[in-house]
């Protein structure tokens, strides 16, 4: 029998998942100086990109404002603005640097609908390639990810530093 391992998961498993919470880390990772150890691709005014500690797939990224905040109404224009910009941004540095068949994009307001931190909005980018869904998921309850995150922060960073920002 073969054996997967994904010892990260466990911290993502055992973290509190109660309203009582007190760190937000949204709001703690901009706090590093060191984009590549807090993994941020991109930091703008109002808003960042961040490679999502618990991907759904290689490349996987977070756009959210620095700001706790929880619905789409509470972030001022300036705010949605950019957000949106770091949206396409986001969507462009994985087109160009890990070559994606398709894109899901996306919110998730509200625990139910499967927020982690739902008191801090945030949009994921998730990159897809055809035949990237397989049977780990399903069956074993695994992600496969063929890439660490620190290389694919390379790649992403690399990427987002030859582009210009979205006006």
């Amino acid at each position: 029998m073969e054996h997967l391992h994904s010892y990260w998961r466990m911290e993502y498993i055992q973290a509190s998942k109660g309203s009582g919470v007190s760190r937000n880390p949204f709001t703690e990772i901009p706090k590093n100086p060191d984009d590549r150890e807090g993994h941020i691709i991109h930091r703008g005014e109002w808003t960042y990109i961040v490679l999502n500690k618990f991907p759904y797939n290689p490349g996987h990224l977070l756009v959210l404002p620095y700001r706790e905040v929880s619905e789409l109404v509470d972030l001022s224009s300036e705010e949605r603005t950019e957000l949106m910009n770091n949206l396409v941004l986001g969507q462009e540095i994985l087109k160009k640097s890990v070559e994606p068949n398709g894109f899901n994009i996306g919110f998730n307001f509200g625990r139910a609908a499967g927020a982690g931190i739902p008191r801090h909005l945030h949009c994921h980018i998730v990159p897809r390639w055809e035949g990237d869904t397989n049977f780990m998921p399903v069956l074993g309850e695994t992600r496969v990810l063929p890439e660490s995150m620190d290389r694919m922060w390379e790649k992403l960073h690399a990427t987002a530093v030859g582009l210009k920002q979205v006006p």
